[in-house]
């Protein structure tokens, strides 16, 4: 087993800490026990978002760095008479990836541990076999011989139900497999941001934040920037690799180990020129590796950030990452050191001259 040193020990918390939209207790303490030594201050806003602020210059301009707390999984709606559980989908989910998953249903009395089961297959006639399993047609099985037995469990209607994995460094050990890293990498990029500009002056204050229920319409993101109001915003999540078997470059242009990932465009937003221009340009005179996206569909944070009050430059950085919103995705950790390194590089130069150039320009 690989020994993990204290950046897999901080990723291996992010990540199996527990916490679908709306229920982002469990990793925003985590978040907040590894932001809090580079903080001045810590603070969670009414929806359950983590914000923490660090003073360079106390009459710089404010420099937004969000990550979202929650991870896609499930909520308990109903348990039969039989004890089975009936569960919405919390976040976007594929059905071809959900059968036979261990999940984890978090109650009151503690974790009980599901799997995710359908009709088998060997009942069903010819052509329905051929066909994806409908997710209104899955239900979990917890063990329960009844209604009142899964009760006793502690299971109850709007538990929240956690996708299953262990944390795992591979042969590989530059990749990382895990589950959420959809967005817990982004919650890691923020905190060691804020610990790279420990003893630095840097010109601006920077706020590291773990915004909750992104995965539902990224509305943490629009609590937070209210309170905050920031001059600059960067949305830190996973983006696509395109580098498995099957996918061209038309479809997902990312390769994991080539850099963090600078979006163009997405569904939620189009990339503010300036920022991006500048992002890059500081990417270059530092010799870090940086590629560019695009995605038809999806969104991050910036999406709501950008609308903010009058509008906030704002930029995308992502982490090629494959099989995002399963039981378990895979990184590469020089993707997230080199994403880590650019964001802190830039703000050091975020000073209010240069905030106002790339804002009005």
């Amino acid at each position: 087993m690989t020994q993990l040193d204290d950046t897999l020990k901080m990723l291996k918390e992010l990540t199996d800490a527990k916490g679908i939209s709306g229920n982002e207790r469990e990793p925003r303490e985590v978040m907040k026990k590894y932001i809090s030594p580079h903080a001045d201050e810590v603070i969670t806003d009414g929806l359950g978002s983590l914000i923490a602020k660090k003073t360079g210059d106390a009459n710089g301009p404010k420099i937004m760095i969000a990550g979202h707390l929650d991870e896609v999984g499930f909520m308990v709606t109903n348990i039969d008479d039989k004890g089975f559980i009936r569960f919405q989908t919390v976040g976007g989910w594929w059905p071809q990836v959900m059968l036979a998953q261990r999940v984890t249903i978090v109650t009151s009395k503690g974790d009980v541990t599901g799997i995710i089961g359908s009709k088998p297959p060997h009942i069903l006639p010819a052509d329905v076999r051929k066909k994806s399993v409908e997710i209104k047609d899955m239900f979990i099985d917890a063990g329960a011989s009844s209604r009142e037995e899964a009760t006793e469990f502690g299971v109850r209607p709007g538990d929240q139900v956690v996708p299953y994995f262990e944390f795992s460094v591979m042969k590989n050990e530059k990749m990382l497999l895990a589950k959420a890293w959809d967005n817990r990498i982004g919650c890691a990029i923020a905190i060691d941001v804020l610990k790279q500009l420990d003893g630095t002056n840097h010109p601006n204050i920077v706020y590291g934040v773990g915004t909750a229920q992104e995965e539902v319409g990224l509305r943490g993101a629009r609590t937070s920037a209210q309170l905050i109001k920031p001059d600059i915003a960067f949305a830190v999540d996973v983006g696509v690799a395109g580098d498995t078997p099957g996918i061209t470059e038309r479809e997902a242009l990312g390769k994991m180990g080539d850099g963090p990932q600078i979006i163009l465009y997405d569904a939620s937003m189009v990339s503010h020129k300036g920022l991006r221009d500048f992002v890059t340009d500081t990417a270059d005179e530092h010799g870090i590796p940086y590629q560019f996206d695009a995605l038809a569909g999806g969104g991050t944070d910036s999406g709501a950030i950008h609308l903010t009050a009058n509008g906030v430059p704002a930029l995308s950085i992502t982490i090629a990452t494959r099989y995002i919103h399963s039981h378990a995705a895979m990184l590469h950790r020089d993707d997230y050191e080199n994403a880590v390194k650019l964001i802190a590089e830039v703000i050091k130069k975020l000073d209010r001259e240069t905030v106002s150039k790339i804002t009005f320009d």
